[in-house]
């Protein structure tokens, strides 16, 4: 598995992963209210690094390099399971240097188990009520 920064030419790849996988697993959210172009509206500003094999786009990450903040993070449901996700934040942790931190839907506890068993730490759960997350720290 080869990961890497994102081109223009991988975008279509993207677009798809992230609709898919939000279609997939955001639970609390209106799956008819997504679009492909959301990905676009949603890394905008950020860099991009992505995981491949045989020429597939498997997931991707979206960093917010300033801040040291990983933004997105999916991984294609096909590909779930493989540790491209464990890949992928890896390399986001290298490229950012520590401390680095994320959030999380609270909704989202597959992701939260996730992101624990890679030795990410809670530090405080915010947002409104229906729309809380966790903000999450590697250090």
């Amino acid at each position: 598995m080869l990961i890497r920064e994102a081109s223009i030419a991988d975008y279509q790849q993207l677009r798809q992963i992230y609709l898919d996988s939000r279609r997939e697993s955001f639970h609390w959210a209106n799956a008819d209210e997504m679009s492909l172009e959301d990905f676009d509206r949603d890394t905008s500003e950020e860099k991009i690094l992505l995981a491949e094999e045989n020429d597939q786009v498997l997931g991707f990450a979206s960093l917010y390099v300033p801040n040291r903040f990983i933004h997105n993070l999916f991984v294609h449901p096909t590909a779930v399971g493989k540790g491209v996700g464990k890949q992928l934040l890896q390399q986001s942790v290298a490229e950012l240097g520590t401390p680095v931190t994320l959030k999380c839907v609270s909704d989202n506890h597959k992701a939260l188990r996730f992101y624990k068993k890679q030795g990410w730490k809670t530090v405080v759960e915010e947002g409104e009520p229906g729309a809380r997350y966790w903000v999450l720290v590697y250090e």
